[in-house]
């Protein structure tokens, strides 16, 4: 199914650790943005579900995209929400969030989904497909979340106990 929130864990995790050197927002688009292929196949019923944007080639395209639309978006989203102490996301953290969503995504699908070929066009097997249970990629995901909401008041707090203590401002 796209747009699957399962995806969404392992980031949650990697925003509690980084904090505000990766965008949870940028992230999530970058699971959008790489479903909008299966979103089409589903509504027209042509094509291939996992086709070229569950590539690492097609990642590669879909984490530029999604790093120059998500900053704007992300950026707009956040003014929105009245949460303009966030800004502005530095053009490198919204590429690194849409590459490590991109990446993540074909990581994750390659797991479950037996359609797709994560090496095309060089290869058209999958050797990643079956290394875990459905079950199993799915308790993973929901527990790097559960881990990351868990995690991030408490590295936030520290980290803002260390920068008052050391004399610099956290931002």
């Amino acid at each position: 199914m796209p747009f699957t929130p399962i995806h969404m864990g392992p980031g949650l995790l990697l925003k509690s650790v980084l904090q505000r050197h990766f965008s949870l927002m940028v992230f999530g688009w970058s699971q959008i943005v790489m479903d909008l292929q299966p979103l089409a196949v589903i509504v027209t019923g042509e094509g291939h579900m996992h086709g070229f944007t569950h590539t690492y080639l097609g990642a590669f395209v879909i984490a530029i995209i999604a790093a120059l639309s998500g900053k704007f978006l992300a950026e707009l989203g956040l003014r929105m929400l009245d949460r303009t102490q966030h800004l502005p996301i530095r053009w490198r953290v919204a590429v690194i969030s849409a590459f490590i969503g991109a990446y993540s995504h074909v990581l994750l699908d390659s797991l479950m989904h037996t359609d797709i070929e994560p090496f095309a066009p060089w290869s058209l097997n999958n050797p990643l497909l079956g290394w875990m249970t459905i079950d199993h990629l799915h308790l993973f995901c929901v527990g790097a979340g559960l881990l990351g909401l868990g995690l991030y008041p408490l590295i936030h707090h520290w980290r803002m106990r260390h920068s008052h203590a050391s004399g610099h401002q956290a931002r």
